[in-house]
């Protein structure tokens, strides 16, 4: 061979090195475990997070709590007790409130924030579960109802946060409804539709059905989203196969489909990096967008049994996932520091 193909091959050979250690550069590093041992077996779900506050927020669902961190030492610093199945929470620094959305209650619960002290709440359907916050408007959306309620129909209310009032809502033809992500520069709000197996897109001005976007034929039951708004391009998490489905935003098309972590419930889109967080049962999956319509998975990180439930804070380089007691596993919030 000569000296021109011997450089060729070390080209080559030196690329594909470069590639393969690229995809296993870490994504995530783990920092800290805080044990909670005062928690119970059962699942945790969503987190809010007061970032100039320097406070965390966790439902502990099963274990009917919310519970309050302090962000510069991770440690628990509050626990909220008079709930029953506490969901997704909204804080709103202006008011220094944080809104609790209770299943089992029907309702969501506002505290006030110095004491932690109840100071209102807004009634809704059993069921109460996900939710999504229009900081434009200050309205609160609110899946309720459906199967969980015994009602052959989920809702999503819109729960003006200002006056703790309800304003309106949307009925749904299905009774399991998930996550939803709202546009920022219109009027849409896009939901997982976890009963017939699509996202449906909504006006939330008019309140109506703008289109429903089929996923069958990737998976099924999608539970997490998340939205590159700028990029045109909607992020789907299923649970059956666990998948990371990519739809265009604009036509509902789907324009890629990942193998990913099983029993998703939360996943992050980080614009600066160009990444989305999978949080499923054992792993966080970490996916790194090449460009709208090209994806690798860049990181599978082993976590715990149900583990499925993070947020990622572009303030603080954070990804925050909360571990359930289950037998021999204790309950534990983790926190990752995001790498470059």
């Amino acid at each position: 061979m000569n000296k021109s193909g011997v450089m060729i091959l070390s080209v080559v050979f030196f690329a594909l090195v470069a590639g393969v250690w690229a995809q296993q550069k870490p994504a995530l590093e783990l920092l800290q475990s805080t044990p909670l041992p005062e928690l119970h077996d059962g699942d945790f779900d969503h987190f809010a997070v007061d970032v100039a506050g320097g406070r965390l927020f966790s439902t502990a669902e099963e274990n009917s709590k919310v519970l309050v961190f302090d962000l510069k030492t991770n440690k628990l610093i509050q626990t909220i007790g008079d709930l029953k199945a506490p969901h997704s929470m909204l804080y709103r620094a202006d008011l220094k409130k944080l809104f609790v959305v209770d299943g089992d209650l029907g309702e969501i619960k506002i505290y006030e924030t110095e004491s932690y002290k109840p100071v209102g709440s807004i009634k809704l359907r059993e069921g109460a579960d996900a939710s999504a916050y229009d900081p434009s408007t200050k309205y609160l959306y609110v899946v309720n109802g459906g199967k969980d309620a015994k009602l052959p129909n989920a809702y999503i209310s819109v729960v003006d946060t200002t006056t703790a009032k309800t304003l309106a809502e949307i009925k749904v033809d299905s009774n399991d409804v998930e996550g939803m992500a709202l546009e920022k520069s219109g009027p849409r709000i896009f939901v997982d539709i976890r009963g017939n197996n699509s996202i449906e897109v909504f006006d939330r001005t008019k309140r109506t059905l703008i289109a429903t976007w089929p996923v069958a034929q990737e998976a099924k039951k999608p539970t997490a989203i998340g939205f590159d708004e700028d990029g045109h391009r909607l992020f789907v998490g299923t649970r059956d196969p666990g998948k990371l489905i990519v739809l265009n935003s604009d036509s509902g098309k789907v324009v890629s489909s990942l193998p990913a972590a099983a029993m998703v419930d939360d996943m992050a889109y980080d614009a600066q990096r160009k990444r989305l967080y999978f949080a499923g049962t054992l792993f966080i999956d970490v996916f790194h967008q090449s460009d709208a319509d090209h994806y690798e998975q860049i990181g599978h990180i082993p976590t715990s049994f149900r583990a499925k439930t993070a947020i990622l804070v572009p303030e603080l380089n954070r990804l925050y996932l909360g571990v359930p007691h289950h037998e021999k596993q204790a309950a534990e919030l983790r926190v990752y520091n995001v790498l470059p």
